[in-house]
């Protein structure tokens, strides 16, 4: 890549960066009316809580107006929230779009304070420019129990309550009545994969037939979706909403996000009479996609740039000669990089959060531990399986210096390795740089639906070093296998692009399978083929990104320096940190 191209490509990447971020920043503000502030608040626990804080035009303290309470679901954060918050504040209402307690920027641990609900609507009640008698909740799935939480604790501080993908008596969220939680709407999607968690059934669109949500409904026949039931007066007005979506897919959708505003409509007063179907809050996804595309795009004529200096110039060096797997028996290997990962993530989220994965003060994320050991476990499996190809089978035909782990005559390059190391990290901040001026300036992050590259707090940081080296062994044996084990094609006939389509199915392909066969049941009508694990099988969306991005940085990196120590140092670093800031701290650091 000549100087000329590299500087024109950083020169689009950054024009996506600030150009998406721009169109986000307009979006949510709805033409810089919408003022949103980052604010910090003090818990009754004396942890801090971090919110977005959305004014509309016009509201003051002698212009108070109605609020409303937003709380993401689990492993999610406030900007998650948007489409909900953007569209209510458009109508007028004040918003706080929280963190709950352990996620994005408020204090860990998660789940302490009602995750995190009391302390958000006491801090609601506080503010002279919102109406205390006119204050709504909406909570999607843990953000529900958040709210129904609040409700009880607070019973006069709010005026109407929705549930997205939620539920009443559910970790610690009291049970509904036909009185309680006030004025009350459900959204619960007609795929929603915690169906058997919230409402004690396995096939989602059965919850209409259960005595739990009859008892709330004040009935004893089955509920009927659309149907106003009770009394917006008394405050024992129900009302169910079932759209055909995912659970995740209910904070991205524009049915249920329409739902959401039309119950507020209902049960608060003052606000605009915009239609719930006048929504723009896409417009600010596409917007922060765009700057992700920039910051991704960014990193490869980076890594280019400072591969022409003369610091960095020696790692510049052709691939090596390729000696790896070979007609039927490369679609084995293949076969099997595909597969081995799936067992495995069975196996490690049987252990989830509790012994050698409980929270500690090493590792205090209980789901990125979860991935960390399952990474671990396929690295380990990789390796030993490579190994035991290369001494049985290869060891005469190859040497190390052609999976791209040592130097001709020099063994591993020490120098070599820290100059990739430093490489890797340098490109790394930069790309951390852009994401933070987005935040300070936008107040925006990068994201697409459920997966979000997010500023860090220190510390995250510092959980970012603490997961550092497990997911580096684990990005250095995969470059050794895709690069080493898997290389395809002759050199000449093989372009960049098309060894980067190829790494990327080979990390992908599994997945894709194993979520088909999780929801295929689900989507025909039935209930997934492993309800207890669909917590996981929705973190697994994020792999999709995340292993397509491994798989550029690893094919792009290798092709550069002919070794895989710079794209698995970068990979290291980028995913780790994406992981740790977009997951949540449960051991209290």
């Amino acid at each position: 890549m000549d100087s000329k191209k590299v500087k024109w490509l950083i020169f689009i990447a950054l024009l996506f960066i600030i150009g998406g971020g721009f169109l986000a920043y307009c979006i949510q503000t709805a033409g810089n009316t919408i003022k949103i502030k980052d604010v910090r608040f003090v818990g009754s626990d004396g942890r801090i809580n971090s919110a977005l804080l959305y004014i509309p035009p016009g509201v003051s303290s002698k212009n108070p107006a109605p609020g409303i309470v937003a709380t993401h679901g689990y492993i999610n954060s406030r900007e998650t929230q948007d489409g909900f918050a953007i569209e209510f504040a458009r109508r007028g209402y004040v918003v706080l779009a929280m963190d709950q307690s352990g996620h994005g920027f408020s204090d860990p641990p998660a789940f302490a304070a009602g995750f995190g609900g009391l302390d958000s609507l006491k801090y609601m009640r506080t503010l002279d420019i919102v109406d205390p008698n006119n204050i709504g909740l909406e909570g999607h799935s843990m953000g529900g129990w958040a709210s129904v939480i609040a409700a009880a604790v607070n019973p006069g501080g709010y005026k109407s309550l929705l549930l997205a993908s939620s539920s009443t008596g559910t970790y610690g969220a009291p049970e509904g009545t036909a009185i309680f939680p006030r004025n009350m709407a459900i959204i619960f999607s007609k795929y929603d994969e915690f169906s058997r968690l919230m409402w004690g059934v396995d096939v989602p669109r059965d919850i209409v037939k259960t005595d739990k949500l009859k008892k709330i409904f004040a009935t004893t026949e089955d509920v009927e979706v659309g149907k106003l039931y009770g009394s917006l007066e008394e405050g024992t007005a129900r009302k169910l909403y079932q759209p055909n979506i995912i659970h995740p897919r209910v904070h991205f959708c524009t049915e249920s996000i329409g739902n959401a505003i039309e119950w507020m409509q209902m049960t608060l007063t003052g606000g605009k009479d915009i239609p719930p179907g006048n929504q723009i809050w896409y417009w600010k996804e596409l917007g922060n996609f765009i700057a992700m595309i920039g910051m991704l795009l960014l990193l490869f004529p980076l890594g280019a740039l400072l591969l022409q200096n003369n610091f960095f110039k020696e790692l510049n060096e052709s691939t090596p000669e390729k000696k790896s797997l070979k007609g039927f028996s490369w679609w084995i290997g293949a076969i099997i990089t595909v597969l081995i990962p799936l067992p495995l993530f069975i196996f490690a989220i049987t252990s989830h959060g509790k012994g050698y994965q409980a929270g500690s003060a090493l590792w205090p994320q209980n789901i990125t531990t979860t991935i960390m050991y399952w990474a671990l476990f396929v690295a380990v499996i990789s390796l030993v399986l490579f190994l035991l190809w290369h001494f049985i089978f290869n060891r005469k035909n190859a040497t190390f210096v052609n999976y791209g782990v040592t130097w001709q005559d020099k063994g591993i390059a020490w120098k070599k390795v820290g100059k990739s190391f430093l490489l890797a990290a340098i490109v790394c901040f930069f790309a951390y740089l852009t994401v933070a001026f987005s935040g300070w300036l936008f107040k925006t992050d990068y994201r697409l639906w459920v997966f979000a590259i997010k500023p860090m707090t220190a510390l995250h940081f510092r959980i970012f070093l603490s997961y550092l080296i497990p997911f580096a062994v684990y990005f250095l044996i995969i470059g050794i296998i895709l690069h080493g084990q898997l290389r395809r094609g002759k050199e000449d006939d093989l372009k960049t692009w098309q060894e980067m389509l190829i790494n990327i199915f080979l990390l992908i392909t599994g997945y894709i399978i194993f979520e088909a066969f999780q929801y295929a049941p689900l989507f025909a009508g039935g209930a997934l083929s492993i309800p207890d694990a669909s917590l996981f099988f929705i973190v697994m969306f994020q792999f999709f990104p995340i292993f397509t991005i491994a798989a550029l940085i690893s094919t792009y990196f290798y092709r550069k320096t002919g070794h895989i120590y710079t794209g698995a140092f970068l990979n290291t670093m980028l995913i780790t940190w994406i992981i740790v800031a977009g997951q949540a701290t449960h051991f209290p650091v």
